[in-house]
């Protein structure tokens, strides 16, 4: 999975009044990142990992269900790039990002329900979070919501916190 923080500059450019995004972004070593490819190569590592889980009851439905939100990231994200307006715009975005969240908490229960693979549970959660806070970015940005003091909200980071298995975030 590739790591770094994402600048989110002219997310949206206006032309012949369909909105576009650039999905391009640089990562810490300034090196040019796809959007698009990222929420791809995420939904594959979900599917890699799933298909590593043993084959247990309670793995059954945890695995449809995280194997669902984290695709779907990528393809909300696709819907996202051919938004006709920007009202559809947010809207999928705002749908990229809670089908984010949701994989976080999907993965942190197939973490709790398999405690040997919590390190790889991790990193798939880290991902899902740094997601989060991108498509946050995205929306807060194309809505130009700021506080009072002028600064955009960020998202607290939580999870994994106070777990039998004895990791914290």
């Amino acid at each position: 999975m590739v790591r770094g923080v994402c600048k989110i500059e002219n997310i949206m450019k206006s032309s012949n009044s369909k909105f576009q995004i650039s999905n391009k972004c640089q990562n810490s070593k300034n090196k040019e990142f796809d959007l698009e490819e990222r929420t791809a190569v995420f939904g594959e590592d979900i599917i890699v990992f799933v298909k590593s889980l043993p084959k247990k009851d309670v793995n059954s439905s945890l695995i449809k269900q995280v194997v669902r939100s984290a695709t779907s990231i990528g393809a909300n994200y696709m819907e996202a790039d051919g938004a006709d307006s920007k009202k559809d715009f947010q809207y999928k975005i705002s749908l990229c990002k809670k089908e984010a969240k949701e994989t976080k908490h999907w993965v942190r229960m197939v973490a709790k329900a398999n405690p040997d693979r919590t390190e790889s549970c991790r990193k798939l959660w880290q991902e899902a979070q740094e997601l989060t806070l991108i498509f946050s970015s995205i929306l807060l940005s194309s809505k130009k919501i700021k506080r009072r003091t002028g600064k955009v909200q960020n998202e607290k980071i939580q999870g994994f916190r106070n777990l039998d298995f004895g990791f914290h975030f």
